[in-house]
């Protein structure tokens, strides 16, 4: 069983490297983003409240996303493991998940951080606001999303590191180079892939 968490600011690159990452250990990738996307896309309430939080450059409240979450990590496929992704983001939330991961006798392996330059980051995200028009994505928004990364989730790796379960990755370069990265530095703490 291998429980990961990936984190880093938006646009280094965790979608991508949560959907390799979940592949090669063979555990489903969670991604908060993912759920909250197709919530929208289908306009189910939670969609509409969601999308209202992401039209304000803001994170969806705790209350709804532990739930999610929650809900999620209790699916057959994730009783082998799992990757999260884009959870936890607030300490709150952190508390949420160590109260849950208890509550099944398990804690997380490793908390993989993904590092990158912030103007690299914001390049990232509005050439991917223009590929896939996606609205949310404008320079004032993502810049307003770093600074709330920098507040609120940036302090969750001082709680992760003093467990010693971070492992910080560049996230610049190559994709498969970042990936070959990661799964190295996985490796040297004794997590292998299948």
């Amino acid at each position: 069983m291998t429980r990961l968490l990936v984190i880093g600011p938006p646009g280094a690159g965790k979608g991508t490297q949560a959907e390799r990452m979940a592949a090669a250990f063979g555990i489903p990738a969670v991604s908060t983003g993912d759920m909250f996307r197709a919530n929208v896309k289908g306009k189910t309430a939670l969609g509409i409240q969601v999308q209202e939080f992401i039209d304000a450059g803001k994170y969806v409240p705790d209350s709804v996303t532990n739930a999610i979450v929650g809900d999620r990590l209790h699916q057959a496929d994730a009783a082998a493991g799992f990757l999260l992704d884009g959870y936890p983001r607030t300490l709150d939330q952190v508390q949420e998940l160590d109260r849950l991961l208890e509550a099944d006798g398990t804690q997380l392996d490793a908390v993989v951080q993904i590092v990158a330059d912030t103007d690299e980051v914001v390049a990232r995200l509005l050439k991917r606001a223009a590929e896939q028009g996606r609205a949310d994505d404008t320079a004032e928004v993502i810049r307003h999303r770093l600074d709330v990364y920098a507040e609120q989730t940036a302090p969750l790796i001082d709680i992760y590191g003093s467990r010693g379960i971070v492992v910080t990755v560049d996230g610049l370069g190559a994709v498969d180079e970042v990936t070959a990265r990661i799964l190295d530095a996985l490796a040297e703490r004794d997590i292998h892939t299948v």
